[in-house]
């Protein structure tokens, strides 16, 4: 990155002077102790595990005893002999077989599912620091000289999710239902093989505290399950018990704190670094990194969520992690009797319940921003737009029975909390009923919603206190699904720096539903800045209201308040909940002529006819369908788009386009009816033509 990149990335946003001093003098302070650590890379990698007074006296033999022997758990279920055991494969039978098979694969070929890409299989000599998508060994260079982006076709992204070891999950789940030693046997050989690879502090595995923290809670949580196996040798726990104490160490020195700001990434350093501190009381250095890492967990909360529960980053997907890896925590850390201090616990409640009026009728939820599907512990793999099973986790671990309706139950439940979970969440009260409409304002996310009809609109700045890192170009953009299928959608995110050009496109205003004038991005963006957004458009809304009859909302962004004659875009939502529609109009205010586009991001296999001239009908093999009628405008163009779910895969689909070169002040109106079924579809089109009526008089 050029200097003055790098200067736009550290002084975007709001930065007190303040703040920035302080910033300033942490990253002196961390250029001289990596001054130093560079130096003594070599010899912390070889020194033994530092242990605590009370078992550093104690046997490699006696060591192994203990640790089959002691208490300390991530999952309420951690062997075949646990009675609760026979719920899996009872309660779960597919997910069970296809957990078995997972292992299997990973046992017998090698190959597992790695983000998006599919199945892939492992063959290369130097397998954890080589690009999986292609040849590039990353090499072994001191850790903080790895060029994490040179644009040479290898993603260090892909490398990482590999290298967070979520694959030694469903290994240790398959082990436990099993007893199959040949599953403990490939666990302990990855580690090995990885510690081999992976000097301490050198190649790019080391590079990024975050990596190195998920990768510890993934390791720690398979090693609660593997400690009980004949295959766990006095060698092997010295061996692992100086990786988890190399990770804690590294994460302490190499954290990504800073003064201007925090998000995910240190939040996960924290967590690990309290994971490993509360689970392995045998290191030296444990309580230190317990208190420490319990602290820092609590002050970011504090930092990153929004009042209203949302984290503040404008993603849903970055908040659907970070509620992941706070929920998983609070859960395991209650079992080794760290406890939430209420306020806390509150707090994590009301991120669930912003979730929960996320969900979709599909069971799915927006993907607004950045989301690379990021998870933690990941007893199963999911989608990154996949809530359910955690919004099931949340109602049993903190019994509340409102973030019931919109999950259902899952292995997660039965893992983490065992029997006893699966009853309670079998007794919550089910009359709660669906979510309504809600307004989260400082997340600037409003949902429209009656029975299964659900329109989310997003207001949400750049995120990050203005730094814009994972937000998208979104202002005004509009989510729509009915009777149990997505029809509008956000386009998600797809890859970051695997390919750039594919970057800028899915963060850009062009591929949301919402107003484009002259071409201009709604936010300044810069194709060899993936991770800066400006924070031009600042949406705001003027009016909300929400009955039992309509629900009613008009917002306003900046974004074009730049163009050499500027554009105000002001998108005003109303929806009729009894007739089942919503009637949306763009207005421009300003003056001159301006190229203006309309834009409706469609979900994947939705076909499209035409009506008339100013009607269209979108629908699939399902029978229910969506009508959208352009009052005053000429039919749309159709066009070729992607979108996506998972980091690395996109879909082909379609974008509905009106564009016309207008004299502003302008406005344009749209009318969007569901239809449940064929057999309606007349009654649709009446309903259609009585409301395009109503408006042109």
């Amino acid at each position: 990155m050029g200097i003055s990149n790098k200067v736009r990335t550290i002084f975007r946003g709001e930065v007190p002077l303040a703040a920035l001093l302080r910033e300033l003098g942490r990253r002196s302070a961390l250029a001289n102790h990596r001054r130093t650590e560079r130096k003594q890379i070599d010899a912390i990698g070889d020194a033994p595990p530092r242990l605590a007074q009370a078992f550093s006296a104690a046997s490699e033999a006696e060591l192994l005893i203990h640790f089959r022997d002691r208490k300390e758990s991530v999952f309420a279920i951690n062997s075949s002999d646990d009675p609760s055991i026979y719920l899996q494969q009872n309660l779960f039978p597919d997910e069970t077989d296809a957990l078995l098979r997972t292992a299997d694969r990973i046992v017998s070929g090698n190959s597992w599912e790695l983000a998006g890409f599919g199945t892939i299989k492992f063959e290369s000599p130097n397998l954890w620091r080589t690009d999986p998508l292609g040849s590039k060994d990353w090499g072994m260079e001191y850790h903080a000289d790895v060029v994490v982006d040179n644009q040479d076709g290898a993603d260090i992204r892909v490398l990482w999710e590999l290298n967070r070891f979520g694959h030694v999950i469903p290994l240790a789940l398959a082990y436990a239902l099993t007893g199959r030693e040949d599953h403990a046997e490939t666990f302990f050989r990855h580690v090995e093989e990885w510690m081999r690879q992976n000097r301490y502090g050198r190649g790019p595995n080391w590079n990024c505290a975050m990596e190195v923290a998920l990768r510890a809670i993934n390791l720690l949580a398979a090693f609660d399950i593997f400690r009980l196996s004949p295959s766990l040798t006095q060698d092997r726990l010295t061996l692992l018990l100086q990786l988890f104490d190399q990770h804690g160490r590294f994460i302490l020195n190499n954290n990504e704190f800073s003064y201007i700001a925090t998000s995910n990434h240190y939040l996960s350093n924290v967590i690990g670094l309290l994971w490993i501190g509360m689970l392995l009381p045998e290191l030296e250095c444990a309580e230190e990194w317990k208190r420490l890492g319990l602290r820092e967990v609590l002050s970011e909360i504090d930092k990153q969520v929004l009042s209203d529960g949302a984290d503040f980053e404008a993603s849903t997907g970055y908040h659907k992690f970070v509620s992941e890896m706070l929920l998983v925590t609070f859960v395991v850390g209650r079992r080794q009797g760290i406890q939430f201090p209420q306020e806390y616990r509150a707090k994590l409640g009301s991120m669930l319940a912003y979730l929960n009026a996320m969900v979709r009728p599909d069971g799915r939820m927006p993907l607004i921003g950045d989301a690379d599907g990021s998870q933690i512990v990941p007893v199963i793999k999911r989608d990154a737009d996949d809530v359910a099973y955690l919004l099931a986790l949340g109602a049993a671990a903190l019994e509340k029975p409102e973030l019931k309706a919109g999950s259902q139950l899952s292995p997660e439940v039965l893992w983490y909390l065992g029997e006893h979970g699966i009853d309670t969440f079998n007794s919550l009260d089910t009359d709660i009923g669906l979510p309504t409409s809600a307004a989260f304002r400082k997340a600037g996310s409003y949902v429209m919603r009656h029975s299964n009809l659900n329109l989310h609109l997003n207001t949400n700045d750049c995120g990050l206190n203005g730094r814009g890192s994972h937000g998208h170009n979104d202002a005004l953009s509009i989510e729509i699904s009915a009777y149990g299928r997505p029809f509008i959608i956000d386009p998600g995110s797809y890859v970051y720096n695997l390919d750039r050009d594919a970057r800028h496109t899915f963060r850009s205003t062009a591929v949301h539903s919402t107003v484009m004038v002259d071409g201009a991005e709604q936010n300044t963006t810069d194709r060899d800045l993936p991770f800066v957004l400006g924070n031009e458009a600042q949406p705001r809304v003027l009016e909300w209201e929400s009955g039992a009859e309509r629900d009613r909302i008009v917002a306003e962004h900046l974004g074009y308040m730049r163009l050499t004659q500027p554009v105000r875009h002001q998108r005003m939502v109303e929806f009729y909940k009894e007739e089942g529609y919503w009637v949306i109009e763009d207005s421009l205010s300003g003056e001159g002529d301006h190229d203006v586009c309309f834009s409706f991001h469609l979900a994947p296999g939705s076909s499209i006819s035409e009506i008339d001239d100013c009607t269209v009908h979108i629908h699939d093999e399902s029978e229910a369908s969506l009508y959208i009628r352009a009052v005053g405008l000429d039919r749309p163009s159709q066009i070729a788009a992607f979108v996506s779910r998972n980091y690395g895969h996109r879909e082909p689909s379609t974008i509905l386009k009106w564009e016309l070169n207008v004299a502003v002040p302008f406005a344009a109106r749209f009318i969007l009816v569901p239809c449940a079924g064929v057999e309606n579809r007349a009654a649709t089109l009446e309903l259609i033509s009585e409301v395009s009526a109503k408006l042109n008089n």
